[in-house]
């Protein structure tokens, strides 16, 4: 069961150093309403971003945010903070599925994301999660995560139609960075330059600074066409859709589930050790939360979910982990999905803008992926993991495509299968083999350790 009530942290007003507000704490009101909308600054710009790229609604997903983030704080019991955000992973296969079948078809591949993610959180409440990192190791999750973010390479760039007109091929150019050059580099640049300039709350925000200045620029340009927004109403209910359900696109889905495992466990982790808390046993009802608030988003129109690493930042930057600060932050979203004039408004985001701010998110997914690697600390020199992100990644890369009767898998799909299968293959008849690396093998190249051995070998 959930409980609603907070204790107040210390005087109400201040953090002591070394101290944190822990989840079941509070700051007086007023500063837990002012952190609870530097949540929603923290969140906006990445969870408006992916229904803007895939042609959703964005006050509909900001709608269905807001009530999966409520819903996420009452099934994990109020113990676990976090704001549920528009998932990247759903990006390349909600645009893939909406250019074959339509927004409904696509809507539908979200339910059953949702649906199957719902399945395995009940399974990881009951079993624990254990088998998630036999199933998963992580050079299996950074393959996958990394796959996806590179596999949308060619929409950052986007794409140009061509027709001739008076006897002369003309080359239209409506998506991705070519739409607009010069904006899409205003928007690049401005990114980069805010990520390093500025600290705190500002630094970390540098997505969202960097399509507001190119929104501008685009705007002095004549880019952006205000019409929708002078048409649009102050308040209402967001648009909503209903899916539709179609076996030929479902397997660009499957995959999607992996990473919002990972990045739902890695929540948990992140909060655990940043508060102190062994919150490992509510990973079961975290990604219980996540499936039933994807599939409601899916079932109305609205993005796939993901607990946020946005604001995990914002956490560690204020060392306050109320979940206080999160009702705020869902009421607030709530009410602005109400204002169909502010979805207009920001639905007038142009694609030199979305292009610019693009190239830098995908490219962070696929390098998030490698982070993993890192942080895990996978040893490649082993011709298991190498061998494993090796294929998966040019599989995701070049969108290897295979259709098996009316179901098309491509590269997300069969990348993500091809870094669990070679893992789990090599890895099994390697043990049963007891074989090692091959000297022939690339694998085999000196790691930096033994690079170490032989120079002072040769030194002596």
């Amino acid at each position: 069961m959930s409980s609603l009530g907070w204790r107040v942290h210390g005087d109400g007003r201040t953090v002591r150093t070394g101290a944190v507000v822990a989840p079941d704490e509070r700051l007086s009101w007023p500063r837990t309403i002012g952190i609870g909308m530097q949540h929603v600054v923290a969140m906006f710009g990445s969870t408006f971003l992916v229904p803007i790229i895939t042609g959703l609604s964005p006050a509909t997903t900001l709608f269905f945010s807001a009530v999966g983030t409520v819903l996420f704080l009452v099934i994990t019991g109020n113990k676990l903070p976090s704001y549920l955000g528009s998932s990247f992973a759903f990006i390349a296969p909600i645009t893939a599925a909406t250019a074959s079948g339509g927004e409904s078809v696509a809507l539908g591949g979200v339910v059953v994301t949702g649906l199957l993610l719902t399945a395995i959180g009940l399974v990881v409440h009951v079993a624990g999660a254990h088998w998630i990192e036999k199933v998963m190791p992580p050079v299996v999750t950074g393959s996958i995560v990394a796959l996806i973010g590179l596999n949308l390479a060619p929409v950052a760039w986007g794409t140009c139609d061509q027709s001739v007109v008076d006897g002369e091929i003309v080359e239209s150019c409506t998506a991705g960075f070519r739409a607009a050059p010069i904006t899409a580099l205003v928007t690049l640049f401005a990114i980069i330059l805010t990520t390093v300039l500025f600290r705190g709350i500002l630094g970390r925000l540098a997505i969202l600074v960097g399509v507001l200045i190119g929104y501008v620029v685009a705007a002095f340009r004549g880019e952006v066409d205000f019409t929708s927004v002078e048409e649009a109403s102050w308040f209402g209910l967001p648009t909503f859709i209903t899916p539709t359900f179609d076996l030929a696109v479902l397997g660009l889905f499957v995959p999607v589930v992996l990473v919002l495992i990972a990045e739902n466990v890695g929540h948990v982790k992140s909060v655990s050790a940043m508060t102190g808390k062994d919150l490992d046993p509510l990973t079961g009802r975290a990604l219980l939360a996540d499936g039933i608030a994807t599939t409601l988003a899916g079932a109305g129109g609205g993005s796939g979910t993901t607990t946020y690493a946005e604001n995990i930042g914002v956490m560690a930057a204020t060392r306050i982990y109320s979940t206080a600060a999160y009702w705020v932050a869902a009421a607030t979203a709530l009410v602005l999905s109400l204002s169909p004039k502010f979805g207009a408004l920001i639905a007038t985001i142009p694609a030199g803008v979305l292009g610019g701010a693009t190239t830098v998110l995908y490219g962070m997914i696929g390098i998030l992926g490698a982070r993993i690697w890192v942080q895990n600390k996978v040893d490649f020199s082993n011709p298991v993991n190498l061998t494993t992100a090796a294929v998966a990644l040019i599989v995701g890369i070049a969108n290897y495509t295979w259709v098996a009767g009316d179901i098309t898998f491509e590269g997300i799909a069969l990348g993500s299968a091809a870094a669990i299968g070679v893992y789990h293959l090599m890895n099994g008849l390697a043990r049963w083999r007891g074989t090692s690396q091959e000297a022939a093998s690339p694998a085999s190249v000196p790691n930096g350790t033994e690079l170490e051995g032989v120079e002072r070998a040769s030194q002596a």
